[in-house]
């Protein structure tokens, strides 16, 4: 079992489950909910909700890549996450193209993929944050939320009144993950961060890419906001953390999470090399600092790469490929192939252009030497492992049924998530939401808001 996909109208309901090989197939109806009383803290969801997370309720103001990213880990294991989208524009995601949506006949549309990278799961709705109203609304749903994850500039929610001290004086239970660029002190906390800066000012761009002597040499980006991504991964533990300490406090609290710290954690061995040495670490391009050969190497039809870690592996390399280097001395040991990292890399090169590819693999897979092809996106997807694994998901925003007026985008592609659970496999409920698409029943579910008061509120433009 992979995954657990849900589907029906509301996240909260009786279910009914079905196994079959890779899903279990659970169809939810939606119960009759009454608002919760305010003077409470907030009350376990429904107990047949499937995942692990399923107890969870999450309250998510962020917008972007590094909160939601954090979120929709929370959301596939479970939690139900509503997403506070402003009316009219939404996530900053929604935009961010090309690549666009096409609609039914295949014509580009103005909605971004970026957006559906990162928002599974969850539930939209639309509060304009900046109305007395818009601000009622989110303190209400913060009241009955387990977490909520923000990602404004340090102070940003407090003219609003929805900081952390505010909120928790509502709901003392209440875990809140602030993501800045800086944290909340120090001098550069009232600064904005985005990944690109965090990735040049941390010194990863500095250690990524190819030498300054070499052909294209200089300092890289990495080809994924990754700093953001491993931001919502530490956010995601450090949430989960919280919820573990409630259950002993019963208190919430404040979570300071910032892309900075989180790019110097992530230099790992470099950050350790350099700390322990007083070496700065150089750009080295696919080459590895401490062992050898651990690239990319050319063949007859292209390039594959060998990830090479030990004597082992290099010797039965050796072996396979007919040539006695592992008895040499000098490249008998990983010290010394580091040291003759200049001699063995060439010899290599020479040797690795002698076949295709697909014959370098096929000599060597079986022999336990690491080795694979250099995949663009669209190979890395057809791969049968990739496909066995189920990592591309197909989900419609609105199953069963048509979209409504002005909505051209149904079917929506995302990439699995990768945590397998035996018990409590990741959940599949909704698609990356349209824009406010659970706004009239998140209302009604959690805050008891009839047709009459809503259609108040979106005349005011408040949701």
């Amino acid at each position: 079992k992979k995954y657990e996909t849900v589907t029906g109208a509301a996240a909260l309901g009786a279910a009914t489950c079905r196994s079959g090989a890779n899903y279990s197939t659970c169809t939810t109806q939606k119960d009759a909910m009454t608002p919760r009383d305010q003077s409470t803290a907030p009350v376990s969801p429904n107990p047949q909700r499937s995942g692990a997370l399923g107890h969870l309720r999450v309250l998510d103001l962020s917008r972007v890549l590094a909160g939601p990213w954090c979120t929709q880990n929370l959301a596939d294991m479970g939690a139900d996450v509503i997403k506070i989208e402003k009316p009219g524009e939404g996530d900053d995601t929604r935009h961010w193209g090309p690549p666009f949506f096409a609609d039914a006949a295949g014509t580009p549309t103005d909605n971004a993929c970026y957006f559906a990278a990162c928002n599974r799961n969850k539930r939209s709705v639309t509060v304009d944050m900046a109305t007395p109203e818009g601000q009622e609304i989110i303190r209400e749903l913060a009241s009955q939320s387990d977490v909520l994850v923000e990602n404004f500039k340090t102070g940003g929610l407090g003219r609003y009144g929805l900081d952390y001290e505010s909120l928790s004086r509502i709901n003392p239970r209440l875990i809140y993950c602030s993501v800045t660029g800086f944290g909340n002190t120090g001098p550069y906390a009232p600064r904005a961060g985005y990944d690109l800066l965090v990735q040049a000012m941390s010194g990863l761009m500095s250690i990524t890419g190819r030498a300054d002597t070499e052909p294209g040499g200089g300092p890289l980006r990495v080809g994924v906001a990754v700093i953001d991504l491993f931001t919502g991964m530490y956010a995601t533990s450090a949430i989960l953390s919280a919820v573990e300490a409630r259950h002993h406090t019963g208190r919430g609290q404040h979570i300071d999470m910032a892309l900075l710290d989180v790019a110097m954690a992530v230099l790992a061995n470099q950050g350790a090399g350099y700390l322990n040495t007083g070496n700065v670490p150089q750009r080295q391009g696919n080459t590895h600092p401490s062992v050898v050969p651990y690239q990319d190497f050319p063949t007859q039809d292209g390039n594959m790469l060998l990830a090479i870690g030990n004597d082992g592996q290099f010797a039965r390399f050796c072996e396979a490929a007919g040539i006695g280097w592992a008895q040499e001395a000098r490249f008998a040991t990983n010290a010394g192939r580091v040291i003759h990292r200049a001699t063995l890399i060439p010899l290599m090169e020479s040797l690795t252009r002698t076949r295709p590819t697909a014959e370098w693999i096929g000599l060597l897979e079986d022999k336990a030497v690491p080795c694979g092809s250099i995949n663009h996106i669209g190979q890395a997807f057809d791969d049968p492992q990739v496909q066995h694994r189920g990592l591309r998901v197909e989900q419609e925003r609105y199953p069963g049924a048509q979209p409504p007026a002005g909505e051209h985008i149904n079917r929506v592609v995302t990439t699995a998530s990768p945590m397998r659970l035996s018990e409590t496999p990741p959940t599949l409920r909704y698609a990356p939401p349209a824009l406010g698409q659970h706004t009239e029943q998140v209302l009604s579910e959690y805050l008891g808001i009839g047709a009459q008061r809503l259609e108040a509120l979106r005349t005011k433009g408040v949701v």
